[in-house]
């Protein structure tokens, strides 16, 4: 297995970040693009604006109830399905909007929806998947913000096993995925049952 922990700091035009430093991928990491104050009223804020959903999915002939709750929210007309869960969509909101304008400066894209997963404990997930739905177009730039409880990204190779990375994402902090991450890579956030602080992950998505 090899794992990549280095960081490279020479990417042009990556203040304030880290690129990780991965083959066949585009990752940056911006650590405290929120100041702990910014984060703690964003998440005070989402927490109890956004109306999260609760969802079932089929896996393998068994229904199970999605180990997280969910929202979607973006422009008129932007809908948005995976695992076979269709995502209602909502205006956006204050506070999205307000932090949407951050993350379009620092990803420089221009985004039309977010994808929103409140992590109530440790015990809630997220599978091994890549955001590389038709409608996200051939090379997605997804911008994905991190509030509350630091929690485990893990990344895998989809063609080489031995190619593994994994990244902390703490209170405020910012991951950017572009070029072809979604083609060669997978991602999850695993379970950690002695986690027991909530977590509020945004990602940014353009839907075509």
């Amino acid at each position: 297995m090899i794992t990549y922990d280095l960081f490279s700091h020479s990417n042009a035009g990556c203040e304030y970040c880290s690129e990780i430093d991965i083959p066949d991928a585009e990752v940056f990491l911006y650590p405290s693009l929120l100041s702990n104050q910014e984060a703690d009223q964003l998440f005070d804020s989402l927490k109890t604006s956004i109306i999260w959903e609760k969802h079932k999915i089929k896996i393998y002939g068994v229904v199970h109830d999605v180990p997280r709750l969910t929202a979607w929210y973006g422009d008129p007309n932007k809908s948005y399905e995976y695992s076979g869960i269709k995502l209602q969509t909502r205006l956006w909101n204050s506070p999205l909007l307000k932090i949407r304008e951050k993350i379009e400066t620092i990803s420089k894209t221009k985004y039309n929806s977010v994808l929103l997963n409140l992590y109530r404990s440790g015990s809630d997930s997220v599978l091994w998947h890549s955001d590389d739905e038709p409608e996200l177009g051939k090379n997605p730039v997804i911008g994905s913000l991190s509030l509350g409880e630091a929690r485990e990204f893990q990344m895998k190779h989809k063609y080489d096993r031995d190619l593994k990375q994994k990244i902390l994402l703490k209170h405020g902090s910012f991951l950017l995925m572009k070029g072809k991450t979604q083609h060669n890579w997978l991602h999850q956030i695993p379970k950690r049952k002695n986690l027991k602080g909530e977590r509020i992950n945004l990602t940014f998505r353009t839907i075509h």
